[in-house]
């Protein structure tokens, strides 16, 4: 059988059951119209036989009548019988009318439940329907606007009119749009075979933000690349280091032990860096599992100053402990949180002044009519300070307001990021505070765990 008759046949079974629900219409439309003038063709029925009864008119007469009667109200338009009847409790719409009614609604509920921003066009292009995404992607669209109106893209509605009077079916389109922001928008315009009416949706658009799947790709390519820098580099002097060893340095009892403490510092910094890309690895592997331990604060802050001591002390600077008088109780991970202040404390002392004070300080902000209690621990350094425009980008990985600096002193550019991401899943909040010449503080706040919890 070739393609043409398949075709044909396929066109013959839509145009069968477009006349099928055409007639079923048209019929249940007459039975609406007896039915909702079924008082006056009863009494012209009465009349009729009355007249019989007395000889005014003959039966066959009566009949004709009746039967043209009946056949008028089936046929002629509704006028305001319909209204008054309704008006009386008189029921006018039967079963076929719901059933339009059911599939008018039946499509609507279809584009109420496509996962993504959709939009149902009728034969004019003007907009029948829109979901709940679509009206987020496009704040001001309302049914029964043009297309033009919902978006001023030439590509969106060059491929909108070719859906609804050419020959394609289904047309793909991106769409950049600029305000209020930048985003990438992937538009899908798809006939629909369905009623051949002009109030009956032509086409469905979908709509799919690329932005923030744009926006991860970018963050990975850009993780990639720095991770990729951060190695290359020491292996790069590793390499430099083993060449002279072997050539020039070879017999050299001096340049092989200097030598050799570059290339232990350098493999020292690589094996911190491979330490923070496995830590943040399994923070974020873990965001979405809520922490089940308990911790104190005051117990923690104490336990991390006591175990940085000589690190503090091999930098000439001194770790303030200043504890809350009620125990600090939150829901937590001990080994995250641990690791957070060992992070903050540990930047204090790298980057803050020779021979300065670092304070950890634990406390609790007012109790509030609504919602939990706070509870926060804050790191306060007496360093150079930081600028302000680098402060919302400290928590971004490999971000260094210096980057020679930060080498210098050991720092991988990562550490502030893992403390991001581990108060992101006990859902607590980072703030930071600088000013230059006087110095930082760094404020982890929880909510505090209840008495009954």
């Amino acid at each position: 059988m070739s393609l043409g008759t398949v075709l044909a046949g396929m066109r013959w079974t839509e145009r069968r059951a477009e006349f099928e629900t055409w007639a079923a219409e048209e019929w249940c439309s007459g039975k609406r119209r007896l039915a909702a003038r079924w008082m006056p063709v009863a009494a012209a029925m009465a009349i009729f036989a009355v007249l019989v009864l007395f000889g005014a008119l003959g039966s066959l007469a009566a009949i004709i009548a009746t039967l043209s009667l009946m056949f008028a109200a089936a046929i002629w338009p509704l006028d305001a019988s319909t209204i008054i009847d309704a008006l009386a409790g008189t029921p006018t719409m039967d079963v076929g009318v719901r059933v339009t009614e059911e599939k008018r609604n039946s499509w609507r509920a279809v584009v109420d439940a496509i996962p993504t921003a959709a939009l149902a066009l009728d034969a004019a292009g003007t907009l029948l329907h829109h979901n709940r995404l679509a009206a987020e992607m496009f704040p001001k669209t309302r049914d029964g606007m043009p297309m033009s109106q919902v978006s001023r893209s030439p590509d969106l509605l060059v491929a909108v009119d070719q859906a609804l009077f050419g020959d394609e079916d289904r047309i793909d389109v991106e769409l950049i749009e600029r305000v209020p922001v930048e985003r990438r928008i992937a538009a899908t315009v798809s006939r629909l075979a369905g009623s051949s009416r002009p109030s009956a949706p032509h086409v469905l658009v979908t709509f799919r933000d690329l932005t923030e799947q744009d926006r991860l790709g970018q963050m990975r390519t850009d993780f990639v690349a720095n991770a990729s820098h951060e190695l290359r580099t020491p292996l790069a002097s590793l390499r430099a280091f083993v060449e002279t060893l072997q050539g020039p340095a070879r017999d050299d009892a001096n340049a092989r032990k200097r030598f050799l403490q570059l290339m232990a510092s350098q493999a020292e910094r690589m094996t911190r860096l491979i330490d923070d890309l496995l830590s943040l690895s399994r923070v974020e592997m873990r965001v979405h599992l809520p922490p089940r331990g308990i911790v104190d604060l005051n117990e923690t802050a104490a336990y991390v100053c006591q175990s940085l001591e000589p690190v503090a002390e091999a930098a000439k600077a001194k770790v303030n402990l200043v504890r809350d008088d009620a125990p600090a109780r939150i829901r937590a991970d001990r080994e995250e949180i641990v690791q957070v202040l060992q992070n903050l404390i540990q930047n204090s002392i790298k980057y803050g002044r020779e021979g300065g004070a670092i304070e950890v300080r634990v406390g609790r902000d007012a109790p509030r009519s609504s919602g939990s209690n706070k509870v926060w621990v804050s790191v306060t350094d007496e360093g150079h300070g930081i600028a302000p425009e680098h402060l919302p980008r400290l928590t971004e990985r490999f971000y260094r307001v210096n980057v020679a600096s930060s080498r210098e002193k050991g720092g991988t550019g990562l550490g502030l990021a893992i403390v991001k991401h581990i108060l992101n899943r006990h859902r607590a909040e980072l703030r930071i505070a600088s000013r230059l010449g006087v110095g930082s503080t760094f404020t982890a706040i929880f909510d505090e765990l209840g008495g009954n919890s």
